[in-house]
């Protein structure tokens, strides 16, 4: 049934209006975060191809898919119009297509960056599938804003423009409080799986809230802390490194080989950044969670056995069920979070983050 035969609401078609003006959004003055080489041509990607083919072919290709990619910038036009063109969009049953392959628009108001409107696909015909998107939205009135643009969770976009207004007025958007990243690698849920829109990923929630800019190095299937991929991130520059990938690794074991290796690998090269470890928060459906998390948390009393007064360990199990709210309430499958889950798993890793940022004294 197409439901937007009975429900206007459900349309994506849209009737441009006559004064449109498009910007190639790669162009000053719009400004791109969590995005490699922003401003190069190609296909976006979350890093350098070259670096992702040396690490594994599942991050090889993943990399493409611009979780945690967004775009800032300052209009008073009383509509936006977006136009891209997206590329091998994931086909998942348990997503929605808003989360996996739209975009989100977030306007700031009295300080804060609020979710305003989505920009939402039509139904994708399948997995690998090539698809234009287009949409426009409008605001309630003309003045100056600060417009935030959420890029897909789980899909390429080869291009994208933006339409304003024509004549109005186009600036550069507000910087972020915190303007060096915070670096967050790990699995599917640190991509963002199944965040029902772009933006409620945890780290958008953390960035948000914070106002700190972001990448997000989250790999579905494949962050199993490769030592390509403990190098390349070893060189990135970061305010903070969250490490999130226990969910990925295929047992204990590989766990064992690869975490503590990853840690030394990264502060080797960064002696002053903190470092959070994570273990996995779909603690209560995997039977060998509890030996995942002690590897997890032996890597981090080795460190401060060593006297790495900056590192921090989160306990996974910690992260969904706090109050009345239960861990089955957080997940859409009993693993990956649902937009409850991300909440709630923003709230401890965002404490966390925040003491990092601001220097505050004390343990985690």
């Amino acid at each position: 049934m197409d439901i937007s035969k009975w429900d206007k609401n459900f349309q994506t078609g849209i009737q441009l209006p006559g004064d449109v003006t498009f910007y190639d959004c790669r162009q000053r003055p719009f400004t791109g975060y969590g995005l490699y080489d922003f401003r190069g041509g190609g296909p976006f990607r979350r890093m350098p191809q070259e670096a992702a083919d040396a690490v594994s072919p599942g991050v090889a290709e993943l990399c493409r898919h611009t979780a945690g990619g967004r775009v800032r910038f300052q209009t008073d036009s009383q509509y936006l119009v977006l136009r891209a063109l997206l590329a091998d969009s994931a086909w998942m049953g348990h997503m929605a297509f808003l989360g996996s392959c739209g975009f989100a628009v977030y306007v700031e108001q009295n300080g804060v960056q609020t979710f305003y409107r989505s920009f939402i696909p039509a139904a994708i015909a399948g997995p690998g599938c090539r698809d234009r998107l287009e949409g426009m939205i409008q605001f309630p009135d003309r003045h100056l804003r600060d417009v935030t643009v959420y890029f897909p969770l789980y899909s390429g976009v080869e291009d994208m423009r933006l339409g304003l207004q024509a004549g109005s007025v186009l600036r550069e958007g507000r910087r972020y409080r915190y303007e060096t990243p915070v670096l967050y690698y790990g699995s599917s849920i640190t991509q963002g799986g199944c965040a029902s829109r772009p933006g409620n990923s945890y780290e958008g929630f953390i960035s948000r809230r914070l106002d700190c800019d972001y990448v997000n190095l989250g790999f579905s299937g494949n962050g199993k802390g490769e030592t390509a991929m403990a190098e390349y991130l070893a060189g990135l520059n970061a305010s903070v490194f969250v490490m999130d990938y226990d969910h990925n690794a295929p047992d204990a074991a590989w766990l064992e080989q690869t975490h503590q290796r990853l840690y030394r690998i990264y502060r080797a090269k960064n002696p002053a950044v903190p470092i959070i470890m994570v273990s996995k928060p779909d603690f209560m459906s995997d039977p060998a969670g509890a030996a995942r998390r002690e590897v997890i948390r032996r890597t981090y009393a080795a460190a401060r056995a060593q006297g790495d007064q900056n590192v921090y360990f989160l306990d996974g199990e910690t992260l969904f069920q706090r109050g009345d709210i239960t861990a089955a309430d957080c997940t859409v499958d009993g693993s990956h979070p649902n937009d409850l889950g991300f909440f709630r798993m923003a709230e401890l890793i965002g404490a966390a983050v925040r003491r990092c940022l601001e220097g505050t004294e004390g343990s985690i």
